[in-house]
């Protein structure tokens, strides 16, 4: 795959650079992309990765820790001589990405839904010499979401923080994944992408459903109970987080639509 080099690339944020060989020294500071190198067959060629990437187990246990996803150390990273760096738009510090852009060939990533996900797993397999299996993954999650939808898409606010509650807005991957479950979120965009809510927003809204994410807070069947009490109308569900926000490998595994039969509908009609 070698003469498909030099290759020009262009990123999630339309940057171009140019990939003089294969990558055979990658560092990636997305935890959702280390999963997807390790599927595309290039464990050898992963140096890198940060504190918060942890699927495959391997991981963190084989490759040099180079910080978290928001303060990576630069210095590690240096020292790993790097040939190529993915980030994320959102997951990562800018003004460290634009360091690292001077020195480093950097894949940034920018994922807002569902296609933008499908694009940047692509681009990451080409840059790596690695089209053919990004294609052949790519396909297998595509049909992983060709599954018939509720004709009644019941409501519901995502919460992905409390001490305030935060939700995702629509311009997120998150509501994205939600509405091809079978959910209708509600909006408060004009609040922001991650906006910020009072039990009063909440109740106002008067959702079908509240679900609960494992993280980036650790929500547990604790506060589960707690805001059951709260707002008694609602179905209030502990989901996997990684299952509505981790936008490479784990996609494979979705299952987001099954958390509409987890529910007797029958003892509380939506």
């Amino acid at each position: 795959m070698d003469d498909m080099y030099p290759l020009t690339v262009t990123d999630g944020l339309d940057r171009s650079f140019e990939l003089r060989d294969a990558p055979r020294r990658i560092v990636s500071l997305v935890p959702s992309l280390t999963e997807w190198l390790f599927d595309l067959g290039l464990d050898e060629q992963i140096v890198g990765v940060t504190k918060f990437c942890v699927h495959p187990p391997e991981a963190r246990k084989n490759k040099r820790i180079v910080g978290g996803t928001k303060n990576v150390h630069l210095e590690v990273i240096r020292s790993l001589e790097p040939d190529l760096i993915v980030a994320n738009r959102e997951e990562n510090d800018r003004d460290t990405i634009e360091q690292l852009m001077h020195g480093y060939p950097v894949y940034v990533s920018d994922i807002r839904n569902f296609d933008m996900a499908m694009r940047a797993l692509r681009d990451i397999g080409i840059c790596c010499g690695r089209t053919a299996k990004a294609e052949a993954l790519t396909q297998l999650i595509r049909r992983r979401f060709e599954h018939p939808l509720p004709a009644v898409r019941p409501s519901c606010i995502y919460l992905i923080w409390q001490g305030p509650f935060m939700t995702a807005s629509s311009d997120t991957f998150i509501d994205d994944l939600l509405k091809r479950s079978g959910f209708e979120p509600i909006p408060f965009d004009r609040r922001g992408r991650y906006p910020e809510l009072t039990e009063g927003d909440i109740a106002s809204a008067r959702p079908n459903y509240i679900l609960l994410s494992s993280e980036p807070y650790p929500f547990r069947e604790t506060h589960r109970e707690q805001l059951q009490r709260v707002f008694p109308w609602a179905k209030i569900l502990c989901v996997d987080g990684e299952m509505f926000s981790w936008y490479g490998s784990r996609m494979l595994k979705f299952e987001g639509w099954k958390y509409h039969h987890m529910v007797d509908n029958s003892s509380n009609p939506l």
